[in-house]
């Protein structure tokens, strides 16, 4: 259900646990892209990392689950919001559990990977370059869902509180330094491309995740704001959290 007096931030939808954020993830995934599919010719998404996320990826693969055949799959482009600057072999890439958990086992249109190999600056260089060849001459690409984390610190994609990449507004992809281990520079969509996005979904699991939480749909007065809580989207945000991170809004 829809959490009461969150009407000033994003909207609040409560989770029991972490498998049922990965059920009504999906569920707003398959129909989405199937709606963009449909009207467009074809859907673009944006991929984020962690574990999260991970059981979403899962469940769409999973041929038993009621998801993975409503997804027309290659009308799908999927992207990723960041990456670590690490081969795409690495353990610590985004691009690895996507592939493992996902990306393998469905028939995806086209898979556009950051090379976090070549390092952050060029990486970032390149998938700028990805961008502009897939979305054409645009002052913003416009993803039809954009899938994001939120770090107890209230960072979100690679944008770390403090980063330089905050502040950017005209590219749409930069390097970012690194903000938590394992402590390798990123590359990140920026916050200009994060806000075009059609659709954005965070998804939050977790009790160290609560005061982020409250901090992204409650700000107070005078506080700084979060990573997270600086993006301003044009389209609709949702945000799923399960128990652990949602339970003290409420009392708020």
């Amino acid at each position: 259900m829809d959490l009461p007096g969150v009407s000033a931030g994003p909207r609040v939808q409560r989770a029991a646990d972490a498998a049922a954020i990965a059920r009504a993830a999906a569920e707003e995934v398959a129909r989405r892209a199937a709606a963009a599919a449909a009207l467009r010719g074809g859907a673009a998404l944006a991929l984020a990392g962690g574990s999260t996320p991970k059981a979403l990826y899962r469940l769409l693969a999973d041929a038993a689950a009621p998801f993975r055949a409503r997804v027309p799959w290659p009308a799908v482009h999927v992207f990723f919001g960041d990456e670590r600057a690490v081969p795409p072999e690495s353990s610590d890439a985004n691009a690895r559990m996507a592939r493992e958990a996902l990306l393998s086992h469905v028939p995806v249109g086209a898979v556009h990977r950051i090379e976090g190999e070549r390092g952050a600056a060029e990486a970032a260089v390149r998938y700028e370059d990805e961008l502009f060849q897939h979305f054409g001459d645009v002052p913003l690409p416009v993803f039809d869902v954009v899938l994001l984390g939120l770090g107890a610190d209230g960072h979100t994609a690679s944008l770390f509180p403090g980063s330089p990449a905050l502040e950017e507004r005209r590219r749409w992809v930069v390097p970012a330094p690194a903000g938590l281990a394992p402590w390798v520079d990123r590359v990140t969509l920026t916050l200009p491309v994060l806000e075009a996005a059609r659709f954005v979904l965070f998804l939050v699991a977790g009790a160290d995740k609560a005061n982020a939480l409250r901090r992204l749909v409650r700000p107070r007065a005078g506080e700084e704001p979060i990573p997270a809580a600086m993006l301003r989207p044009r389209g609709e945000v949702l945000v799923l959290a399960d128990e652990a991170a949602a339970g003290d809004l409420e009392a708020e």
